[in-house]
């Protein structure tokens, strides 16, 4: 790996932010089979105890990950016209969602319908179902929506905040956007880095968390939207600001101090009887724990992958093409192998190794075999080859950042942190 150089007009740190995020999805969702919150499937030995680990990254995993595409889809923002930007995004988001939709989420919910509802029609019935839309496996007043995106909403979230984001730059400009980024970056600066939008995440969970519950079906989701929406923003305008990301290394420590003492109250208050919930402050106290973790792991992570992690190298290039189609297979194949493991009765310590080993071992087998075929690369989100006439979300060429680009930045490569979301 190559040295890091903070004033290179790429940012390797948030390409390796992505990766690592995307594959603790394989993790967080193995482990949603074995604890009590609700998921498609569960597994025999489910119980509460892996969920203090569940909590150590719940809170920000996602936020983290609309803040760097926020980011990305700055950088493209600024190399392409409004109009291309929308199809290149549109292109990259809504067609792997469309299949998805189609082809890899319903063996989940087919898995979902047999082990709640004890479905025993084939799949080919339950797809004539899933694609009319149908609304008849309901357990009480709880129905199963289909067609349904699942762990694809990421996706639908992403392309409706280009819309927003479209929209802003041909009613206020680029450069009117431009100077946003500027004015925010100053007032994100000392203690204000991690008190503001600490303090916003609270406000927003207090005053809409108990209204709106998180459904992830994009037009009634509107807690969520007020997280995820201002990250992303914010991504796009702070993305070209070197002082920002240098002010979130310089508080790495100060935020991991506050991010840790954060997970370790919010496990506290988990673990309160369900009694204590009740409290009128219960929420007040829970926004107060839960959004400064919620921010300050991801001032962290950033603050120490710019540190540490800001350089080029082959298996970041390889990673980088290949989270996309990992993201999209993953859980179709770690509720597949789930059931079909049930009746061998494994211990849950050895059976979770086996799951996440697979699912990496067949995502990553996965992607090998459909990055060589052009007509199907598209609905894994992987660019076209270089040379095809279409242009990958990144672009062949360097992505600056203001006007600090090294001289020789052509010959370092380019960052991909556009390439897939």
């Amino acid at each position: 790996m190559t040295t890091a150089v903070h004033s290179a007009s790429r940012l390797y740190f948030l390409d390796w932010l992505r990766i690592a995020a995307f594959f603790l999805l394989i993790l967080y969702h193995t482990g949603m089979y074995y604890v009590t919150w609700d998921w498609h499937v569960k597994s025999p030995y489910a119980s509460a105890a892996i969920e203090p680990l569940m909590l150590l990254s719940s809170p920000w995993r996602m936020s983290l990950l609309f803040l760097i595409g926020g980011a990305a889809s700055g950088f493209l923002l600024a190399k392409l016209a409004r109009g291309r930007f929308l199809r290149e995004r549109s292109r990259r988001l809504l067609l792997p969602l469309l299949f998805g939709m189609l082809v890899i989420v319903p063996p989940q919910s087919y898995c979902e319908v047999i082990e709640k509802l004890g479905y025993a029609g084939s799949y080919a019935d339950f797809m004539r179902l899933y694609v009319s839309a149908y609304h008849g496996f309901c357990r009480g007043d709880d129905c199963l929506d289909l067609p349904t995106w699942n762990h694809l909403w990421f996706l639908a979230y992403l392309w409706a905040y280009t819309v927003v984001l479209a929209l802003l730059a041909f009613l206020a400009g680029t450069q009117r956007l431009d100077r946003a980024g500027e004015r925010l970056a100053s007032l994100l600066a000392g203690p204000r880095a991690l008190l503001l939008p600490a303090a916003y995440l609270a406000l927003a969970r207090i005053a809409l968390k108990p209204y709106f519950e998180e459904t992830h079906a994009l037009v009634d989701d509107w807690y969520n939207h007020a997280v995820y929406l201002p990250l992303f923003l914010a991504g796009v305008l702070l993305a070209a600001r070197q002082r920002f990301w240098a002010e979130l290394e310089r508080l790495r420590w100060h935020a991991l101090a506050i991010a840790l003492a954060g997970w370790a109250l919010l496990v506290c208050l988990y673990s309160l009887p369900e009694a204590a919930y009740g409290w009128r402050g219960f929420g007040l106290l829970a926004a107060g724990v839960r959004s400064p973790f919620q921010w300050c792991a991801i001032v962290a992570l950033c603050g120490f992958a710019r540190r540490h992690l800001d350089a080029d190298s082959a298996a970041r290039r390889y990673l980088t093409l290949a989270v996309y189609p990992v993201y999209i297979v993953h859980q179709t194949l770690i509720v597949g192998m789930a059931m079909l493991l049930k009746p061998v009765r494994m211990a849950p310590g050895p059976e979770g190794a086996v799951l996440v080993v697979l699912t990496l071992t067949f995502s990553l087998g996965i992607f090998e075999l459909v990055r060589r075929v052009p007509g199907v690369r598209a609905l894994f989100g992987i660019a076209a080859r270089q040379g095809s006439g279409s242009v990958p979300a990144a672009g062949p060429t360097p992505v600056s950042i203001g006007k600090d680009a090294l001289a020789d930045d052509k010959n370092r490569g380019q960052s991909e942190v556009a390439r897939i979301l």
